[in-house]
């Protein structure tokens, strides 16, 4: 066979025909780069890129888990509208949790003690117990009312202050600036779950945040069919963060990555229609009978409304109600039932909860949120509280999505129609 036949062979040209195109043509959405190998003309640039990779220099790339044009366009534009103002970084992860676990991994080491918001997403909270004591690290859970009080938890060895305004399922709002001011006094680095008002309602790096960790899973992506994490963090603790995130090996891909860019087009406009149909039906709630209080931080009857008016700038979809206890009781809302704590009373609330929750139109069961679906289910927060058992009525959290106002008032007021009727 000839030198020119082998070299028009199939199995050879298709290795490199298409692989350059006319990058003169622009469109509107950055194109999606899928990548395990980046190529270099020379040895000498493979290295040097190796090693600014590493050290974790501005879109440095020396293999696809370090980046692409994809993934560094993400996290450039999550340091640029977490971090407004403040020099940030940002790094991905496959989750939100996995972007929990490697910050905490980043910063805290054996004999360390680290102190955790009570009220913390569950996930967290048995991160901290199950992973991080079996590495010799120590978790106090404080008082999320605490604010400049949690000077009296900090120990010499505290290095990490772990926060989540609002809580979840119970929507404390913290006093941010205040622990944050306490543990950098301190010489502690500051991490807030930033879940339920960014990207829009909240500047987390103002109050005094070192590190902000987003489930990008959520309204970032908007969509519910993408999941991912990241980190945003003050440049000064970047080293640390991205060289655990290199060394466990964790990173995203090109697609999932353009989707969470092609939710952030419309985030501002989904965050306000969630803000505004939220309020709507938590104001509504407020007025049911079988409501004994609603759990959202924008109410004036929420005990740390003054907080979060002068911290945040808006409300998402996610809030939490609190049920009478009587409404669970075989005579209703007439009068408490006399088996209240009994078996028979723990079926009976069982059985309405079913009726409240089951075969709704939009609002469907479902533990994740901030996509543009409405969800509910109840709080199952006994195990994950410490400071302040939950001692309240049967809790319920829901997330109001895209839907009509109306449309979703009239779904809930046929749970409680069935709820109220169950035996």
């Amino acid at each position: 066979m000839s030198e020119q036949a082998n070299h028009d062979s199939i199995a050879s040209r298709v290795t490199e025909i298409s692989r350059h195109f006319d990058e003169t043509i622009r469109t509107a959405n950055l194109p999606v780069y899928r990548a395990s190998t980046v190529l270099f003309e020379t040895l000498e640039s493979a290295y040097a890129t190796g090693a600014a990779a590493t050290a974790g220099e501005l879109h440095a790339s020396s293999y696809g888990t370090a980046g692409t044009p994809t993934t560094f366009a993400l996290m450039d534009a999550l340091a640029e509208i977490e971090g407004r103002g403040h020099d940030c970084r940002a790094a991905l992860m496959p989750s939100g949790l996995s972007a929990i676990s490697v910050a905490l991994m980043a910063y805290l080491k054996t004999g360390d003690h680290m102190l955790m918001s009570d009220s913390v997403y569950g996930p967290a909270r048995t991160f901290a117990q199950g992973i991080l004591t079996r590495m010799g690290i120590e978790t106090t859970f404080y008082d999320p009312a605490i604010g400049a009080g949690i000077a009296e938890l900090m120990r010499p060895n505290t290095r990490v202050v772990y926060l989540e305004s609002p809580g979840s399922y119970t929507f404390e709002i913290q006093d941010v600036p205040a622990i944050c001011a306490v543990a950098r006094q301190r010489g502690a680095i500051s991490i807030i779950d930033n879940a339920w008002a960014s990207p829009v309602f909240a500047r987390p790096f103002d109050w005094g945040v070192d590190v902000s960790l987003l489930p990008l899973t959520k309204y970032w992506s908007g969509h519910a069919d993408v999941l991912m994490g990241a980190a945003v963090v003050r440049k000064e603790h970047w080293a640390p963060l991205w060289t655990t995130v290199r060394q466990t090996g964790t990173c995203v891909g090109g697609d999932d990555a353009f989707l969470i860019l092609r939710g952030l087009r419309t985030v501002d406009v989904r965050m306000r229609r969630h803000e505004s149909t939220a309020l709507a039906l938590a104001r509504w709630l407020e007025q049911r009978p079988e409501v004994g209080r609603v759990l959202h931080p924008a109410l004036d009857s929420h005990p740390n409304h003054a907080i979060w008016r002068r911290d945040f700038s808006g409300s998402s979809g996610l809030f939490s109600f609190e049920l009478q206890p009587a409404a669970m009781s075989a005579a209703g809302l007439g009068e408490a039932a006399s088996t209240a704590g009994s078996p028979e009373q723990e079926a009976r609330t069982a059985r309405k909860l079913a009726a409240l929750c089951e075969r709704r139109r939009f609002f469907r069961i479902g533990y994740s949120w901030g996509g543009y679906e409405s969800l509910i289910v109840p709080g199952r927060i006994g195990s994950l509280r410490t400071t302040h058992p939950w001692t309240g009525g049967p809790l319920i959290r829901v997330h109001v999505g895209l839907e009509e106002p109306g449309d979703l008032i009239a779904d809930l007021n046929a749970g409680f129609a069935a709820m109220n009727a169950a035996m």
